[in-house]
């Protein structure tokens, strides 16, 4: 069976590994010229750890990563440091934080030589299964603001199934559920990892103001993951964007000042974060199946995003297993099997298993990052009490609620 995967992400990559494992030929095509992540870290609750376990990569994951950050006291803080709340230690116990790049060369060292081609844009995806892929020449030329004199036309492949990993503003997406895209959200972020270890004095979690959140998570090695999050327009600009952060959040408790201090200015990235307008109707049409951002784009006020797109790739990988082994050896003139039956049934179910529970936590996340960015002084008093107020009973079954998860038995 072979298998079409677009964009080489945490989502894209982890499915490649889990379908390659199963038997399927798989080919990951990824825009950029490599494959990169970037300098930011990734929060991996319960759930995301169930993922990576079913895709079969949970001994490589635990190699690049500790379990340090459950042990954290974590929550939210006031600028001034004092808590508003604190999460319960059941609710965090089995967290870990991971530098994204590590993480992009354990799914990448896991796949066959030559799975993932770099430099290819695909421009569409039709439901009988056929990627258009631009030249390379182009991909080039786009990234240098520079058109080709002499562009060649794009180039089609047929495959059994496409899987639209490729992220918010998805290409593949209009195949299946056309003219929805982003939406932003109000505010932005900035993220980026220490240059070298931090003492946190064993507290993370985030600090919230006034339409400000600072939230610092530990890695494995004493570097510090940490992002901040103000409220301004999307095309908001910035002549230095260390500076910036910092003035924003200056006089805030220890350690920020020094987690800020501490990280290279080229290695602080600023991102508008959206998430999707609208929910989508379906998660797959004909040959062509979506998952992660691509699928449902979210806020990261839960630390979910990762996390749901292991989901989708580990369910899809279960539920396909099965349809990849009888095609074994099925193979037609053009390369194709016959298993379209056995994909529509098998897509179905992934639409049942995922859209409910990952639009659910979008929406979720969406309030949630609403009343975190609260700038009225008044409100903002309302909301650090009602915090305060809420039973930790009801935190941790909040928390339980979004990480309860298996992989689908089939």
């Amino acid at each position: 069976m072979r298998i079409a995967i677009v964009g080489a992400g945490i989502g894209g990559l982890s499915a490649a590994v889990g379908l390659q494992k199963a038997g399927a030929q798989v080919t990951v095509f990824e825009r950029a010229a490599e494959v990169r992540a970037g300098g930011s870290g990734l929060s991996v609750f319960a759930n995301g750890l169930r993922a990576l376990e079913a895709l079969g990569l949970g001994p490589q994951f635990a190699t690049i990563t500790d379990k340090q950050a459950g042990s954290f006291a974590a929550g939210q803080r006031r600028p001034d440091g004092r808590w508003i709340a604190r999460l319960p230690a059941e609710s965090v116990g089995e967290l870990r934080i991971v530098d994204r790049a590590e993480l992009h060369r354990v799914l990448l060292d896991a796949l066959d030589e030559g799975t993932v081609r770099t430099l290819a844009e695909v421009t569409s995806a039709s439901i009988e299964g056929t990627v258009t892929i631009r030249p390379e020449a182009d991909v080039e030329s786009d990234e240098t603001r520079k058109m080709p004199e002499d562009s060649q036309p794009a180039t089609p492949e047929r495959f059994d199934l496409v899987i639209g990993a490729d992220g918010l503003n998805s290409q593949v997406r209009e195949t299946v559920d056309p003219g929805i895209g982003p939406r932003y959200s109000g505010y932005s972020c900035w993220r980026g990892i220490t240059e070298r270890p931090v003492d946190l004095d064993g507290a993370a979690g985030e600090t919230v103001g006034r339409g400000l959140r600072f939230g610092i998570a530990p890695l494995r090695d004493g570097r510090v993951y940490w992002f901040a999050v103000a409220n301004m327009a999307q095309h908001a600009s910035f002549a230095d964007e260390k500076a910036t952060v910092r003035d924003l959040f200056s006089g805030w408790h220890s350690p920020i000042a020094e987690l800020i201090a501490t990280t290279p200015s080229d290695r602080i990235r600023r991102t508008a974060i959206s998430d999707l307008a609208t929910a989508l109707s379906t998660y797959h049409r004909g040959r062509v199946v979506l998952l992660g951002d691509a699928a449902h784009a979210m806020t990261p006020n839960l630390g979910q995003g990762g996390g749901q797109a292991l989901e989708d790739a580990a369910t899809l990988t279960a539920l396909l297993a099965p349809v990849i082994a009888e095609s074994a050896g099925s193979a037609k003139s053009d390369g194709r099997t016959d298993s379209a039956s056995g994909v529509d049934v098998q897509l179905r179910d992934y639409d049942r298993l995922r859209m409910k529970r990952s639009q659910s936590i979008a929406a979720k996340s969406r309030v949630l990052g609403a009343v975190f960015q609260i700038q009225s002084p008044l409100l903002a008093g309302i909301r650090d009490a009602i915090f305060t107020a809420v039973p930790s009973k009801f935190t941790a079954a909040q928390a339980a609620s979004v990480q309860r998860w298996e992989p689908p038995r089939t």
